[in-house]
């Protein structure tokens, strides 16, 4: 059997020196004896895999809302393609696996139903309470609101893995994740893992705008990185169907990102000397990156994705429906709150009823969500 002692032993002998240990973490916040046969980062991946959160990830929206179709991404599948590619990198530059999926794993938890639609509105609703960011919100399930372990709330992670998740915040000055010094780097793995998480949405909502009809091959001509993949799957083979060309151009663009993003990373970390995992922290630089060229493709397919899939109508028209499910939502509750959950009522008193609320919300699927609105607003629906 292979131990815990001997899992740490092999990250001492194959890990970059600037990798980040699991023996060397800064620890849990409530004290716990060490697995046997895992070391911390595994353990921490594996809590957030059998959390309710992750589970829920399944029903909740990228791009199109869940009742749009079975061939779109979820936000559960958009989190495992990212993982996948964050893997890659962290095994490619020598550093740990482990932290780098469990980061990635952890980083979406907090996401509302209804993607960024829902975030934005509930972050609206929530102005005069301390606002909504899904960042801070999957922070604050893995510290407070999982309720699996008799001795502390959350799922009690690591620091690394907590770091890193309130890292990815565009909020550095919120309070919720003050303990988390802005004026740090997070670990490499945990910047990786952001990264990976573009890489993965980009591409992939490339398949679905494609999938949907809402994008075209003529469209995507006009994007230099699609435009020289294309070519070069073309020039393999002429007799592809369109829906393989599509597949086999996405994989070359990604695998041209991931590729680049470690040659250049590489070179950013011998450029700034970057020795040991304080190194990292102690850096402000930009050290996990693309390089120059790359980086300018890929601003130019974000900006692409932007104006043709995210402001398209049908998009635009999907934001507007679910805003008004979750203001609704929202509004019905906080006007009596004995319409929501026992679990949820018993929460009011301490968090306070907007916050009980908001928490109540970002939980729910789009499912779910649908559902509830059906129950509180339809006079015909089954309560």
């Amino acid at each position: 059997m292979r131990t815990r002692e001997a899992y740490e032993q092999l990250e001492l002998e194959t890990l970059a020196p600037y990798a980040s240990r699991a023996h060397e973490t800064h620890g849990r916040r409530y004290p716990e004896s060490e697995d046997p046969v895992r070391t911390a980062f595994q353990r921490d991946r594996d809590r957030v895999i059998h959390s309710a959160a992750f589970r829920r990830l399944e029903y909740k929206t990228q791009v199109f809302v869940n009742h749009e179709g079975d061939y779109y991404r979820t936000r559960l599948t958009h989190t495992l393609e990212g993982t996948q590619i964050a893997r890659s990198v962290a095994r490619a530059l020598r550093l740990n696996e482990e932290l780098a999926e469990a980061v990635s794993l952890a980083h979406d938890l907090g996401h509302t139903p209804f993607g960024h639609s829902g975030e934005r509105i509930l972050d609206e609703l929530m102005r005069d309470h301390g606002g909504f960011e899904h960042n801070v919100q999957s922070l604050r399930i893995v510290e407070v609101l999982e309720a699996r372990y008799p001795a502390f709330p959350g799922l009690n992670l690591t620091w690394e893995v907590r770091d890193g998740i309130a890292k990815h915040s565009k909020r550095p000055d919120h309070p919720a994740i003050a303990e988390y010094d802005a004026t740090k780097s997070p670990c490499l793995e945990a910047t990786i893992a952001d990264q990976a998480d573009e890489i993965a949405y980009n591409n992939h909502d490339i398949d679905d705008g494609i999938t949907s009809g809402m994008l075209t091959f003529e469209q995507l001509a006009s994007v230099r990185l699609w435009r020289d993949a294309y070519a070069a799957v073309v020039e393999r083979d002429r007799k592809l169907e369109p829906q393989l060309v599509l597949y086999q151009v996405i994989r070359a663009i990604i695998n041209w990102q991931v590729t680049d993003l470690i040659r250049a990373t590489e070179e950013n970390l011998r450029r700034h000397k970057i020795e040991s995992p304080e190194d990292v922290r102690n850096s402000r630089e930009h050290l996990v990156s693309f390089g120059a060229e790359m980086a300018e493709l890929n601003r130019e397919l974000k900006q692409f994705l932007k104006q043709n899939l995210y402001d398209h109508h049908r998009v635009i028209r999907m934001s507007a429906k679910a805003q008004r499910f979750v203001r609704e939502l929202f509004q019905a509750y906080c006007s009596d709150s004995r319409q929501l959950p026992p679990d949820v009522q018993r929460r009011v008193e301490s968090e306070g009823l907007e916050r009980a609320v908001a928490d109540h919300i970002a939980g729910m699927t789009d499912r779910s969500a649908l559902d509830e609105y059906k129950k509180l607003f339809d006079p015909y629906e089954r309560v």
